[in-house]
């Protein structure tokens, strides 16, 4: 099976600005998965992260970049979500691009991914974004603290949600039952990645 054209995309950036990121692609890129195709090593199965008109089988990043906000520059917030994306799996999941032959040297180039992607959401002038994936990041370190990655992926789910599509306040409200450990935050989550969400005046 072939890479798709963004996992692709993101190992020729990585590949390009050598140093310790190059020297841990995979070889074959043809091994890169998307990100709905064995995302993480505990839920191999686990259900891909869509919401919005975006096909099934699509990751965090081809919902940013299926939404309104991100339409300007659609590729750009696709290759930036995979590098992010790339950074939280691996921390926590199995990495479709970058191989780490050690976890200490995977949560370093997990934390390299973050700041990459997140560089050029700055670059992009957009820090309502920026603001949304730092949450993300936070959020899912707190899932995934807890053993709840159900969570963890309804905080992605709606944080690609909101990259694209603009916050509301059933987002925000989630984002704080998390922070409180609130029983409900699963549910009110989930309910924030489907919502139909409007774009800032």
């Amino acid at each position: 099976m072939s890479a798709p054209p963004v996992l692709a995309r993101l190992q020729a950036l990585l590949r390009e600005q050598g140093g310790l990121m190059a020297s841990l692609l995979d070889g074959d890129p043809t091994n890169a998965r998307p990100a709905g195709e064995s995302a993480t090593r505990r839920r191999p199965n686990s259900q891909p992260l869509g919401a919005g008109p975006v096909p099934n089988g699509s990751g965090p990043a081809q919902v940013a970049a299926a939404g309104p906000r991100a339409q300007a520059h659609a590729e750009e917030y696709e290759l930036l979500m995979e590098a992010i994306y790339e950074g939280y799996l691996l921390h926590y999941g199995s990495p479709r691009v970058v191989r780490p032959p050690e976890a200490d040297l995977g949560l370093l180039a997990g934390d390299q991914l973050y700041a990459l992607g997140l560089a050029r959401l700055v670059a992009l002038g957009d820090l309502a974004a920026v603001e949304e994936l730092a949450d993300v990041i936070t959020l899912t370190a707190l899932a995934q603290g807890e053993g709840r990655e159900d969570l963890a992926l309804a905080v992605w789910a709606a944080g690609a949600r909101a990259v694209g599509w603009g916050s509301s306040d059933s987002h925000r409200r989630a984002k704080t039952l998390v922070h409180a450990r609130d029983p409900e935050a699963l549910q009110a989550m989930r309910a924030a990645a489907e919502a139909g969400e409007s774009l800032p005046s």
